[in-house]
């Protein structure tokens, strides 16, 4: 009796063992949650804000979790095309990507309001809109609709044109050259109002479609003319600033909402100093970039106060309506109202 006692404790206590052994085997799995960040930029964090964004995210958030989030980075596109990025976070493939803003209107088309050509006059006022109520409201509404939260709302500079053709002064000059666009249709409806005609190319085409003539030009901020070398391939840019573009940190909300709320905390605190990281490197790199195309033989244009009234004048008011008859009146009446506040309360005329 004795013996089958020792034998049926000796068999409970091997069972504890490998009940507790197994049960630490899964803690220390558990322990670290694994988060794929996808972005389009290069991956020298010294080239454009993406790349020194993701790795100022990364760091952070390992650090403050200690070790228990792990970032892992894929730039330049690797998980996919940015609309493939945000198909990926919103099935929850991948759990974190940054995009410009023409990628998201195949998801959620009231992001079109922000894209009026001529709209903001400088960054404090594109910042006072995007960072208060207007800009808080539209996030929200995007993770409502999408699954998609934005941890960040980022700097992707002013678009300006570039072309092989002819200096661009006014828009007399875009008229009839084929300028590449984004997958945005406001963007198109821009081109198209200036005179010329809008061609969606993928971003990682476009150089080979300028070098081979498929368009003659394209829009872009200028660090990001720099960055895919496309001087190499295009004679002119004029600096008329069209659209200050914006790009989104995106997280999928299932996963964030899953996380422990100190983690939370942690992943967004994360995102809010990396975007500051990115809205100073983008002012930097465009800064820099002017006298970078020029050395390599650019012709780089600014344009007067009156030709640039005439860039806004015949495109501004054909984009305004097309958009509204697109998303209805009330979000674009909010964004421009609130960019009137703004350049009120920061004492802009």
């Amino acid at each position: 009796m004795i013996k089958k006692k020792k034998v049926i404790n000796m068999i409970i206590l091997v069972g504890m063992i490998v009940m507790v052994s197994g049960f630490n085997s899964f803690l220390a799995e558990a322990k670290t949650i694994v988060i794929k960040y996808a972005h389009g930029g290069p991956p020298d964090p010294l080239k454009l804000p993406e790349q020194s964004d993701a790795v100022s995210f990364k760091h952070y958030v390992e650090s403050k979790s200690g070790g228990r989030i792990k970032v892992e980075i894929y730039p330049a596109c690797q998980l996919g095309s940015e609309r493939e990025m945000l198909e990926g976070v919103q099935l929850g493939t991948i759990e974190m990507a940054n995009t410009s803003e023409g990628s998201v209107a195949g998801f959620y088309p009231q992001i079109l309001a922000t894209a009026i050509p001529y709209a903001f006059k400088n960054r404090r006022i594109a910042w006072e809109v995007l960072d208060g109520p207007f800009g808080q409201k539209l996030i929200e509404d995007i993770r409502k609709k999408t699954g998609l939260r934005c941890l960040d709302i980022n700097d992707n500079g002013y678009r300006n044109f570039t072309n092989n053709v002819r200096p661009i002064r006014t828009p007399a000059d875009l008229r009839g050259l084929k300028i590449r666009t984004m997958e945005n249709p406001a963007h198109m409806k821009m081109v198209e109002a200036l005179g010329a005609i809008p061609t969606p190319i993928a971003w990682a085409e476009v150089y080979t479609a300028l070098q081979l003539g498929t368009v003659d030009g394209q829009e872009n901020p200028v660090s990001l003319i720099v960055a895919k070398r496309f001087y190499e391939v295009q004679k002119y840019c004029t600096l008329d600033g069209h659209i200050f573009s914006i790009d989104f940190t995106w997280i999928n909300d299932r996963f964030y909402q899953s996380l422990p709320p100190d983690l939370r905390q942690i992943v967004q605190d994360g995102a809010d100093m990396s975007g500051l990281v990115h809205r100073g490197m983008k002012i930097l790199t465009n800064a820099l970039g002017v006298d970078e195309l020029r050395k390599h033989g650019m012709e780089v244009y600014t344009p007067t106060d009156e030709e640039l009234r005439l860039f806004k004048d015949a495109c501004q008011q054909p984009v305004i309506d097309w958009i509204k008859s697109q998303i209805g009146p009330e979000l674009v009446d909010e964004f421009l109202q609130a960019i009137e506040d703004a350049e009120k309360k920061l004492a802009v005329e």
